[in-house]
């Protein structure tokens, strides 16, 4: 599997990056994990905007779901070639009603699935092209799902946005890549069941026997490289910040 970092900055875009989104590639099949604030702009540098096959939504804050409305005028509104096959979209319960509001003015109520071929979200397996997937739903406000993606023998797990929670240590067990989020400061900021910091993300890892972390999803307001340092105290694998642009062999 091939991961690259499409948009990495939590909360809100930073002044280089955008919000969380990531493509993951396995033989021809393009699967987006995400599309948050200004995540399609930047998708266009590493992929065609009609060659993704599917797109998963952690959840339907704006952070990772936004650039979803900006997706469906550029799907709906082909204007060469006419409008493409709706793409599956696995979202939460409601992501189709969601993101009609969110755009406002559609064109017909079901304007959305006529590019869009939603799928409701379970904490479950199935497949999704070549991948092998199992969700979760992990601890945050809102329904929220992390994913495991395996592909070949090698395995990639995403946390989406998530507190301190058992589920997770399960969708990373053994994973070759933990791509954790790490939005709070570690004796700063303290909230059940919302995010995590970079001690717990490092927890994670080692609980899960990660081969791998790589700490995403950290605002710009956020010292991220003193969250790198507490989850190195806590993890003895490697441990790295996701980039905007960064390319990923698992």
């Amino acid at each position: 599997m091939k991961l690259t970092v499409v948009g990495c900055s939590g909360s809100f875009p930073s002044a280089g990056s955008a919000c969380s989104s990531y493509l993951v590639e396995a033989d021809g099949f393009r699967l987006l994990l995400d599309m948050g604030n200004g995540a399609l702009g930047e998708l266009q540098r590493h992929v065609g905007l009609y060659d993704l096959d599917a797109i998963f939504l952690s959840h339907l804050h704006a952070d990772h779901c936004i650039d979803m409305c900006a997706y469906f005028v550029v799907r709906y509104y082909r204007h060469d070639g006419g409008r493409p096959v709706p793409i599956p979209v696995y979202g939460p319960e409601g992501t189709e009603q969601r993101l009609i509001t969110a755009h406002g003015d559609t064109p017909s109520d079901r304007a959305m699935s006529e590019v869009f071929d939603f799928h409701t979200l379970k904490s479950g397996s199935f497949e999704m092209g070549p991948f092998s997937v199992r969700t979760e739903q992990l601890c945050h406000p809102v329904e929220t799902f992390g994913i495991r993606v395996e592909h070949g023998g090698r395995t990639l797990t995403y946390s989406g946005d998530t507190g301190a929670c058992e589920a997770l240590d399960e969708l990373a067990y053994g994973a070759d890549l933990f791509l954790c989020e790490a939005s709070f400061v570690d004796g700063k900021e303290d909230i059940p069941d919302l995010h995590l910091n970079g001690r717990e993300a490092g927890e994670h890892a080692a609980r899960a026997g990660a081969g791998r972390l790589v700490l995403t999803h950290i605002p710009p307001w956020t010292d991220a490289a003193r969250n790198v340092a507490d989850a190195r105290r806590a993890y003895d694998g490697p441990v790295e910040l996701a980039a905007p642009g960064a390319v990923y062999e698992i």
